[in-house]
């Protein structure tokens, strides 16, 4: 793949059969790939990054501040997230069927499972426990937001995504969350219920959808301001 060095920005450059040039960075390194027109002269695409360069590096630096996915092995003495709060794991020999239990005072999360569990039984024992919290809350949420954002969802699901805090399918009217938010504070969560449900009023991110945020919770930018701290998976952003 061609290089292009635009100052101290090393840029890779594809020719697609496309219109339009496009740009984006890549999580969680900062990589930056342009995608151009067969034709599209030296000198457009040259004059296309100078004029992004400052919405090149906002996002490269943003990326490089971002929280690195850890390593986990659901071993006793790691740190796991519960609504915003880190606590100790604790892994307990047990017979019988696999549970957890959450200790707020003490600040530890027990995970009872026979001894010869494996790290990947210990996981998705952590995952459906995490998503059980998680749907607990979904009708509170709905019941709280729908009426302040005049938006009513037919269906809230969870479920894992590598990308996104979030999504909505506007003509199913059907919201889906990640199963990550449960590990964020509470008012994150909120803050994509708020989005999502947003997206039922307008469907692209424009100068309307974030009038209506304003109204509906004037302080969402600390919370989206929090979750671009978190690295989900490597993704990108884009910029056209």
């Amino acid at each position: 793949m061609p290089i292009l060095q635009f100052e101290d920005l090393t840029i890779e450059v594809v020719r697609k059969n496309i219109r339009s040039l496009r740009l984006t960075v890549y999580a969680p390194d900062g990589r930056v790939r342009l995608a151009a027109p067969t034709r599209a002269p030296a000198a457009s695409i040259t004059e296309f990054i100078s004029a992004r360069q400052a919405w090149i590096r906002r996002h490269q630096a943003r990326f490089a501040a971002r929280q690195q996915p850890v390593t986990l092995r659901y071993d006793s003495g790691e740190t796991h997230f519960y609504q915003g709060r880190g606590y100790e794991l604790q892994v307990h020999p047990a017979t019988g069927r696999a549970r957890v239990v959450l200790r707020e005072e003490e600040r530890q999360l027990e995970l009872h499972m026979p001894a010869e569990s494996t790290a990947e039984q210990r996981e998705q024992v952590l995952a459906a426990w995490y998503r059980a919290r998680l749907k607990e809350h979904l009708p509170a949420l709905a019941a709280k937001w729908e009426p302040v954002v005049g938006a009513q969802a037919k269906t809230w699901a969870i479920k894992q995504m590598k990308t996104r805090w979030g999504t909505c399918n506007i003509q199913a009217r059907r919201i889906w969350l990640n199963l990550e938010l449960i590990k964020q504070p509470l008012p994150c969560l909120e803050y994509v219920v708020v989005h999502e449900l947003v997206h039922l009023h307008e469907r692209l991110h424009n100068a309307r959808f974030w009038g209506l945020m304003d109204q509906f919770m004037p302080n969402w930018r600390q919370h989206k301001a929090t979750l671009n701290q978190v690295m989900l998976a490597p993704a990108g952003a884009d910029a056209c």
